[in-house]
């Protein structure tokens, strides 16, 4: 364990408002930034909703707006890189709230990212990888199965992160144009292992990977930082 540094794991139970969960990810990012906490991350699932990251085009949501409030979900343009993905129940999301120290190398941190994914699915028993001819992200041949996007804070604190699909919904990504990318699919752990794959079942393996691919020593954190993320379940 030596040269691991400590870290906050929040794990609040629930689907979290996605809303109140972006507002406390950034005041947790900005006081990491100061200083003020350790590094921290958050493991979490939301209800239904479509995020759009900066590179997202309008037409790419290829359902109106009121059509995705009528389904129950809704549509959100935030600042992480990339393009629309979706977030739902079924599907494990982690937000990585971490220091990049003196010289912050962004494409490192994607890539232990997607280590994370990458472990995380083989320990489950799925093949899975990086494709050299597309963006960021975790595959099984044509289709994704886990989607990332981050920002840095002042280039030196990470924002947002990764979506790992579990038992998601799939049907849901018939909405958007995943990632940007018209011509490739969206699959999950349920999918390719031909079982009921949830949430529960993988957050664990997936903690394990993201302490030993960060070098973090978890520790649960301190419940007046939790309490927003709590309050913020809707389900």
């Amino acid at each position: 364990m030596t040269g691991r540094r400590p870290a906050w794991l929040l794990r609040p139970a629930g689907l979290i408002d996605y809303d109140i969960a972006n507002e406390a990810m950034h005041t947790l990012a900005a006081r990491r930034l100061a200083d003020e906490i350790p590094d921290a991350v958050i493991v979490l699932q939301h209800p239904p909703v479509f995020t759009a990251g900066r590179r997202a085009a309008e037409d790419e949501l290829l359902w109106d707006e009121a059509t995705v409030t009528a389904r129950g979900g809704s549509v959100r343009r935030i600042d992480r890189g990339g393009s629309f993905t979706f977030h739902g129940p079924g599907q494990l999301v982690v937000y990585p709230i971490l220091g990049l120290g003196g010289r912050p190398d962004a494409a490192m941190h994607l890539r232990r990212l997607e280590d994370v994914a990458i472990r995380t699915c083989a320990d489950l028993g799925v093949a899975v990888g990086r494709r050299a001819d597309v963006q960021t992200g975790v595959w099984a041949g044509e289709d994704k199965i886990c989607a990332i996007g981050v920002r840095l804070l002042r280039t030196r604190v990470t924002l947002h992160g990764m979506a790992l699909n579990c038992d998601t919904d799939l049907a849901w990504f018939d909405g958007i144009v995943a990632c940007g990318l018209p011509d490739h699919g969206v699959t999950s752990l349920t999918r390719l292992l031909g079982r009921d794959v949830p949430v529960d079942e993988v957050a664990p393996v997936a903690i394990r990977h993201l302490a030993d691919v960060f070098e973090l020593t978890f520790a649960d954190a301190p419940d007046d930082i939790v309490r927003p993320f709590v309050a913020a379940a809707v389900a």
